[in-house]
């Protein structure tokens, strides 16, 4: 893959543009008509430009500038929670992970980029809408990371889909369900967990935790956390020194860590 197709340009404010480098004069949400290709691709990372009345400057495309400047439509998995999940469930490369309710692909690219080449992603998702903006998410995230994991989507309800999950490995190392309803869910796919696997549930509200609580145990997987991630930013006091932002503490979700010992 051509690594110089995608490149990223952030505003002074921080406003991220993920823009694809080709040739022909097209319209660019943010940005107005231009060749990006003519006008971009010769700035140096660190360079500035300016575009219209917009100063930008072009920096490498990273994970985190990728998940900035994605396109979104559903909610996506804040870094805060990507980031627990991830590390909390031990994945890395040649590991097998299956993920269903994708939304927008957050998470997707989290997932990719940890995994490597040598890795399988098999991502499900029954809205076609979000389906197809995670799915243009992860092909940008595939044409500007030298590694990208064998990933395969299917489209569907998870339950549904169980056999045609199965072509793609019988066993996975990792399960994460970011969906309205888990218990079904994790009926259909704890038998596909590898011992030594886990599996994640993302529970916007509490009613959803405990159910799928329920469900992982009857399933026969042990839970090993359950809770919700407080996220608290600081900044420069006026009178010097530093101290935490005035505001509320947002929520995003309650996580279930499940863990398949035998």
């Amino acid at each position: 893959m051509n690594q110089a197709q995608w490149s990223v340009f952030v505003e002074a404010e921080g406003k991220v543009h993920v823009i694809e480098l080709i040739s022909g004069v097209r319209k660019i949400k943010g940005l107005g008509v231009l060749d990006a290709l003519e006008t971009l691709s010769k700035i140096n990372y660190g360079e500035e430009v300016l575009v219209g009345q917009k100063v930008l400057t072009r920096v490498p495309l990273r994970l985190p500038e990728m998940s900035k400047g994605m396109l979104r439509r559903a909610q996506t998995i804040s870094a805060k929670d990507a980031g627990f999940i991830t590390s909390r469930m031990g994945i890395g490369p040649n590991d097998r992970i299956l993920e269903a309710g994708i939304g927008s692909g957050g998470l997707s690219m989290y997932l990719a980029r940890i995994l490597g080449n040598s890795g399988i992603h098999v991502t499900v998702e029954p809205r076609s809408e979000h389906a197809d903006v995670a799915l243009e998410n992860m092909r940008r995230a595939k044409e500007s990371w030298s590694e990208f994991p064998n990933h395969h989507h299917i489209e569907g309800a998870v339950e549904e889909v169980v056999e045609q999950i199965r072509d793609f490995s019988e066993e996975f190392d990792g399960i994460i369900l970011d969906l309205p309803e888990h218990p079904s869910a994790i009926n259909a796919v704890s038998p596909l967990l590898s011992v030594g696997g886990r599996l994640v549930c993302y529970c916007p509200v509490t009613s959803q935790l405990e159910a799928a609580w329920i469900a992982c145990e009857q399933a026969g997987l042990e839970i090993e956390w359950a809770g919700e991630l407080i996220e608290r930013q600081w900044g420069k006091a006026s009178k010097g020194g530093v101290r935490p932002v005035n505001g509320p503490f947002g929520h995003t979700a309650f996580l279930l860590l499940a863990y398949r010992r035998s």
